[in-house]
């Protein structure tokens, strides 16, 4: 895949600032799956240090709520501020289950490598995320998944990785969880091409956290994991 867009942007920047996969190449390809226009409101769900809503407020004259309940706003706001786009987003410290806006503020839920974290409760999507939305507003998400759920336990390999909060699932089981949702239609449901080039990105890092991962990746190679996208409308 040729990142058009992500290209654009200073290497040396996003590497200091991302937290996982490169969001900036994943959210290039889940967007261009979706009609996004000039002045939407967006939640950027889970937003890290900002480098996604920063992407969505230039490459889609979008006011975005860069919502994380990790990074301080105010360390957020001035990285905004460096782009000069600090009058188009807006930092928000909140957990996702009590997300501080009103009923059908946004016309569109955006998430990148955090969905998975706090959305893979049956409930969750219907009590906490959709009723934000305007009737017919997008909901796409992206997050580190399988590529098939694991039947017989964890493989041997990746055993001294694995976390319970890591939640990573498969394109079936997250397709599942949404259809059974009362407020929104799931449109596509699949894996992203992106996939080895994000992943890469993040392990030449110089984070803790990506020197971990690396070893990681080495073991699992190529054989279990993947990234999904699940993009849905509301009712």
């Amino acid at each position: 895949m040729i990142f058009t867009k992500s290209n654009k942007y200073d290497k040396d920047f996003l590497m200091e600032n991302m937290m996982g996969p490169n969001c900036i190449k994943i959210l290039e390809e889940l967007t261009s799956k979706i009609k996004l226009e000039k002045g939407m409101r967006i939640l950027d769900l889970g937003c890290g240090k900002g480098i996604s809503s920063i992407f969505l407020a230039k490459e889609f004259d979008a006011t975005v709520f860069a919502t994380d309940l990790w990074i301080e706003p105010t360390e957020n706001y001035k990285r905004f501020k460096e782009f000069k786009l600090d009058d188009k987003i807006f930092p928000i410290q909140a957990e996702a289950h009590e997300l501080p806006y009103a009923e059908g503020f946004f016309d569109a839920v955006i998430s990148v490598d955090s969905y998975h974290y706090f959305g893979n409760k049956e409930g969750f999507l219907d009590n906490h995320i959709s009723p934000l939305v305007k009737e017919g507003g997008i909901l796409a998400m992206a997050m580190p998944g399988l590529k098939e759920d694991f039947v017989d336990g964890i493989p041997d390999e990746l055993i001294p990785f694995w976390q319970d909060n890591m939640n990573f699932h498969s394109i079936t089981w997250w397709n599942k969880l949404w259809s059974e949702s009362e407020s929104v239609i799931v449109e596509k449901c699949e894996a992203l091409n992106c996939h080895d080039e994000a992943w890469k990105d993040w392990i030449n890092c110089d984070n803790s956290y990506a020197i971990n991962d690396k070893k990681m990746m080495e073991v699992e190679n190529g054989k279990y994991f993947n990234t999904i996208s699940l993009i849905a409308r509301t009712k």
